[in-house]
């Protein structure tokens, strides 16, 4: 039974007054006073401890603080909780690697939440290395040839031949860390309530300590097994960014995601913490708006296409100017381009990514095909324009028509055999802000075709664009220029070169720019998708407006139009 204060001090004063008192004991006795007044005051004055704040264990990493701060992964369960400092405890995890490699002397970690090797790897290895990461277990090094372990990890031998600077020997640390359900190392990207998750709360670490490593030429790969997903998640690698928001957030820039049934391989640039992202896709409803805009305005305006083609089939043989000018020719090759490139459109999205990969390289190619003839063809629609209206004069061209067509139908085949010769083509997804799947479909390799498509497409188009915007911007000039100084003859000129400028848009391609304005969300997408699946429409248009004529506008068509229509550049 603990004695309290007053019976400490009754009995110092019993024994003093008593003669058989000794001196030793009371010393003793006065010892076991002051010591429960102390630990009265201590416990008067204690604040409660409070683990999860991050601050009572920062930088300790013996086996008690790190069962203790384990703790807060299930405690800290809801968002804002004031008990918890996300930041500090991930930065504590995140530390902890670092403490491995360069202060501990450990080699091995061995807890119910906790599993990691330290091991000091040679920088003249003469091959790639591979450990284990079997779930429970403490990851160890594995041949290339042990398949029995589905969870692994290859670490490219030039990632250490990189450090051979450094000296002979560098400190590796692989950690598998269970964090559990709660909020930490779950981020903003995470909803938990619409199942969004770390796949089976499993991050693995990999560290050199203070040495940093980014921008691998050889990623290395985190092969993660799992279970058969439902059709509508899906899975992507991605790494802790501390850098992103107050807590840190996840993010996929510089790794890619290889899926497979029961597995996904992680190919990933850098060094840190890795897991899998297990997201819904988006609903069907938001996924097919924009689908289904594009294909409701790609069929209109392949039926307008359509109608201009015939229109000008039967022109060329009931008109006999038809055959000899070169504007509605070009008119129609646009309309021709931008017809295959619908019906391209049409055949690659309802098809997805079915059939053999033999199947989906034709569908990319030849979509990628049509979508640089449709935009040579609005660059040559614009060299045409400039030559019009810009210079004017000594503008004769011998087979103008014809050396056109070998560039407008020659140049896009000769880029697409060299993008394919590279086996540029297959696969690819779209994906939203969070990285959620939005369509599927045969284009350009997500893991080793980005730089093909960045040059054969968005660096095609920019130029063409560049030019047209160019021209667009010097006819505008004339047009209005022209109707300043006619605007006490005629009433409307304003209008009618708006009017102008929007048709010319249409058949230069300057809708396409839309697309700069696209990541700014769904809106701009929605205009985007709208303007350009319409461009056929437009084009119609302008044709009937240009070779139809009504009388009251016979005399007041813009300058431009009237070139357009009594210009002839061949005898083709």
């Amino acid at each position: 039974m603990t004695r309290g204060p007053h019976s400490c001090r009754a009995s110092v004063d019993k024994l003093a007054k008593s003669r058989m008192v000794t001196p030793r004991a009371l010393a003793i006795l006065l010892l076991l006073h002051l010591a429960s007044g102390e630990k009265r005051s201590t416990i008067r004055h204690e604040m409660p401890r409070n683990v999860c704040q991050g601050r009572i264990n920062k930088n300790r990493y013996d086996d008690f603080s790190l069962k203790d701060t384990a703790k807060c992964f299930p405690k800290c369960t809801q968002s804002g909780n004031e008990s918890c400092n996300l930041r500090n405890l991930q930065r504590y995890w995140l530390n902890f690697e670092i403490h491995l490699v360069e202060e501990s002397q450990t080699e091995t970690v061995n807890m119910s939440f906790l599993n990691a090797l330290v091991k000091n790897i040679s920088t003249d290895i003469s091959e790639d290395l591979h450990f284990s990461l079997t779930p429970s277990q403490i990851p160890m090094q594995v041949t290339e040839e042990e398949h029995q372990h589905p969870d692994r990890v290859r670490l490219p031998r030039s990632l250490f031949a990189s450090l051979q600077g450094r000296g002979p020997m560098v400190r590796l640390a692989i950690t598998v860390l269970d964090v559990g359900s709660g909020n930490l190392f779950k981020g903003p990207r995470i909803n938990l309530e619409d199942g969004s998750r770390v796949l089976n709360s499993r991050l693995v670490g990999l560290s050199l300590g203070h040495i940093p490593v980014a921008g691998l030429a050889d990623p290395l790969e985190i092969t993660f097994s799992h279970q058969h997903q439902p059709p509508n998640m899906t899975l992507t690698c991605v790494f802790w960014d501390v850098t992103k928001g107050s807590t840190g957030d996840w993010s996929s820039k510089g790794c890619s995601t290889e899926r497979g049934v029961n597995r996904t391989v992680c190919h990933c640039d850098h060094l840190t913490f890795f897991a899998l992202l297990l997201r819904p896709v988006l609903d069907q409803a938001t996924v097919k708006a924009p689908t289904l805009i594009s294909q409701a305005g790609c069929g209109t305006s392949m039926i307008f296409l359509a109608f201009t083609i015939v229109l000008y089939a039967f022109l060329r043989f009931s008109r006999q100017r038809f055959k000899s000018e070169d504007a509605p020719k070009i008119h129609v090759a646009l309309s021709v381009s931008l017809f295959l490139l619908n019906l391209a459109f049409f055949i690659n999205v309802g098809n997805g990514l079915r059939g053999s990969d033999a199947a989906c390289w034709v569908r990319g190619a030849v979509f990628h095909y049509f979508l640089l003839c449709a935009f040579t063809w609005m660059g040559l629609e614009t060299f045409h324009l400039y030559l019009l209206v810009i210079k004017v004069f000594n503008t004769y061209f011998g087979r103008y028509f014809l050396k056109l067509s070998f560039l407008g139908w020659g140049l896009p085949a000769l880029i697409v055999i060299g993008t394919g010769s590279a086996n540029s083509y297959g696969p690819y997804t779209i994906r939203d802000k969070e990285n959620r799947t939005t369509l599927e479909l045969c284009w350009f390799r997500e893991d080793t075709a980005i730089s093909a498509l960045y040059v054969t497409v968005h660096g095609y188009f920019f130029i063409i664009f560049l030019f047209s915007a160019v021209i667009l911007a010097l006819v505008a000039w004339k047009i209005f220029t022209l109707s300043s100084a006619t605007a006490g003859k005629e009433r409307g000129q304003t209008w009618k070169g708006v009017l102008t400028l929007l048709g010319l848009s249409s058949l230069t391609g300057v809708t396409w720019g839309l697309a700069i304005l696209t990541p700014l969300g769904l809106p701009t997408t929605y205009v985007f998708a709208l303007f350009t699946s319409l461009q056929g429409i437009f084009i119609f248009c302008w044709f009937i407006v240009l070779y139809f004529p009504s009388r009251s506008t016979t005399t007041s068509t813009s300058g431009t139009a009237r070139v357009d229509q009594a210009h002839t550049m061949s005898q083709a």
